[in-house]
């Protein structure tokens, strides 16, 4: 085959699958997860970044109160208890995760204002909204990226977890965006629905263990390995 037909073929090829995940795959894998509600509704931090390039919604049903998934959320970071997703990958990119399985007290104290680097050289970020049990919200220090984590309690005693970023790309080239379009989004969908389940994983199984009977969690109740 000669070389024009075989550069032909892959721009074709190329050409097609781009075509074939803005048309059917990319709105599913920003919003892996979430129902229409979800995608819809307005959380806190929105406001934060009126006109994001970019918003992703995706979620996860627990069967677990706030307050057993709360002190997993709170927790995460750089330094701290990790993300709960692929450690290795993250690791060869120097961010410094190494994902806890217990809580941890020392990082259950996250305030308004903290300020939080990603690795050695990535992104700092700071916390703009704290409502326990119900709402943490990031923001990085361009103001460029929010990232939003909610917990919505369901009447059959489940809580939905939402985690929506709200991403701009001022001065991106064209083809930057299209990298990102093609290559970032499936590779923030793979990395952040592990660590949606692997909240879910110690969620449930720290909500399965027996407790007082107001049925809630804290922090000094949790901090054994689970």
């Amino acid at each position: 085959m000669k070389a024009r037909t075989v550069v032909s073929v892959l721009t074709t090829a190329v050409a097609g699958a781009t075509a074939g995940y803005l048309l059917f795959g990319r709105k599913p894998c920003l919003t892996w997860g979430a129902a229409a509600e979800d995608v819809e509704r307005i959380m806190p931090g929105d406001e934060l970044l009126e006109y994001p390039d970019l918003v992703s919604t995706r979620a996860i049903s627990i069967c677990a109160p706030p307050s057993a998934i709360w002190p997993w959320i709170v927790q995460m970071g750089s330094g701290k208890a990790g993300m709960y997703t692929y450690d290795w990958i993250e690791n060869l990119l120097g961010l410094n995760m190494h994902s806890a399985d217990e809580i941890l007290p020392q990082f259950q104290d996250r305030k308004v204002g903290d300020l939080e680097q990603i690795g050695s050289k990535g992104p700092r970020l700071q916390v703009a909204v704290l409502e326990p049990e119900k709402a943490l919200v990031v923001r990085s220090e361009d103001g460029n990226w929010v990232w939003a984590f909610c917990l919505y309690p369901t009447s059959d005693g489940r809580t939905v977890l939402v985690s929506r970023n709200r991403i701009a790309s001022p001065g991106a080239s064209a083809r930057t965006r299209l990298l990102n379009t093609l290559v970032m989004e499936p590779g923030s969908l793979v990395m952040e629905r592990k660590m949606l389940r692997g909240i879910r994983q110690r969620a449930e199984k720290l909500a399965a263990r027996p407790v007082d009977t107001s049925g809630s969690f804290s922090a000094t109740d949790a901090a054994v390995a689970v």
